[in-house]
């Protein structure tokens, strides 16, 4: 019988203890490790440490100067796969310019309402309650508890340690994982992330994970009957010293939204141990559901640190930490980001399910880069 993560426990953290957060803010929170059961919910943090040097700027304070360029050459780096993505498929530019208007997205909601939870059939996913699930999804936007057996998160690494994965989104810079050191050495620059792109479609176990029938069936009924298998994305994140160039392409240590559809929802787990140290996911909860009108009225995705917090509030923030295998649903719609690894890396699994048709020019994660 495979063996399953963890049981449930929540560990507290020491008040002396805390994480940190890009520009020096610390984050002292519960942490959520793997469960067989059913969660009556995700723990709240205690309290939110004022960031040293990253101002916590009210709403209407003048963005300086600096932070203003940094967000145009975001711009800049996303716009030739904004363009191409316009370009195949038009709609898509409709979606882009209005779904990021909660007022719109409800309006879609209403127009297509979401499904009653169907049967499930035979699943890895055991002891998961989905209703419990759905819920959290429907008030939080997060949902954790979903465990992967033990076999086939090593089917998984043994995948992984056979296919070489692409530094930086860039298909010019193959190594495997272990190399990971020698390969900064070889390619003469900091690797942050290792994408294995379609790679993946020859991993038996990511196929057997995606095609689960939990998944399916949480999809469908936070969805709604239109909800369709999107895209799948595996990825390690090094602990390195990264460009600032690379950490605005992986969306690592600044908080942003995801605008791929008018309706998503993405399955996460965790194939290495995540601890403070390994780059944990964070997720605003309930910001899938409101929205500060300066976040909403901009064409830019992510936002400073210090601003969502203000926004949101501390109690909101949710660090997310677990044994290998754990896995957590999230509507992506709502602030989240992955913390760059200070320690180790980190070895990630994605499953988006969606509403629309979604590109077939490249595959899902890939970023256009011009050189």
């Amino acid at each position: 019988m495979d063996r399953q993560p963890t049981p449930a426990k929540i560990i507290q953290i020491p008040p002396s203890d805390s994480i940190l957060l890009p520009g020096n803010a610390a984050l002292r929170s519960d942490i959520v490790v793997p469960s067989d059961g059913a969660a009556p919910g995700l723990p709240q943090p205690r309290s939110l440490l004022v960031p040293r040097g990253i101002p916590l700027l009210p709403a209407g304070d003048v963005v300086p100067d600096a932070a203003r360029f940094g967000r145009y050459r975001r711009i800049a780096a996303r716009l030739p796969t904004y363009l191409a993505d316009a370009v195949e498929n038009p709609s898509w530019l409709l979606m882009f310019a209005f779904g990021r208007f909660i007022p719109i997205r409800r309006v879609y909601q209403r127009r297509h309402p979401r499904s009653q939870l169907g049967v499930l059939g035979d699943t890895l996913f055991q002891g998961i309650d989905l209703t419990t699930a759905l819920e959290r999804l429907e008030a939080d936007g997060l949902a954790p508890n979903f465990a992967l057996p033990k076999t086939v998160v090593d089917e998984v690494h043994d995948f992984t340690r056979r296919t070489p994965c692409f530094g930086n989104f860039d298909r010019k810079l193959a190594f495997y994982p272990e190399d990971h050191a020698t390969a900064e050495v070889r390619f003469a620059r900091p690797l942050l992330t290792g994408h294995y792109f379609e790679s993946i479609e020859r991993c038996q176990a990511v196929a057997r994970i995606r095609r689960d029938p939990a998944l399916q069936a949480v999809a469908n009924a936070y969805l709604g009957p239109r909800a369709k298998f999107a895209a799948t994305r595996l990825w390690w994140s090094f602990p390195t010293k990264p460009r600032e160039a690379d950490l605005h392409l992986a969306s690592q240590d600044r908080f942003h939204f995801d605008l791929d559809d008018w309706q998503t929802l993405k399955f996460f787990f965790y194939l290495t141990t995540v601890d403070q140290d390994a780059g944990p996911h964070v997720f605003v909860r309930g910001s899938h559901r409101e929205r500060a009108w300066r976040h909403q009225m901009t064409l830019l995705v992510g936002h400073p640190i210090a601003d969502v917090i203000t926004t949101h509030g501390a109690d909101n923030l949710q660090v997310i930490t677990g044994d290998s295998g754990f896995g957590f649903a999230e509507d992506p719609f709502g602030f989240h980001m992955g913390m760059s690894p200070r320690g180790t890396a980190r070895l990630m699994l994605e499953i988006a399910f969606g509403v629309s048709a979604f590109s077939k020019r490249r595959f899902y994660g890939e970023q256009i880069i011009l050189k």
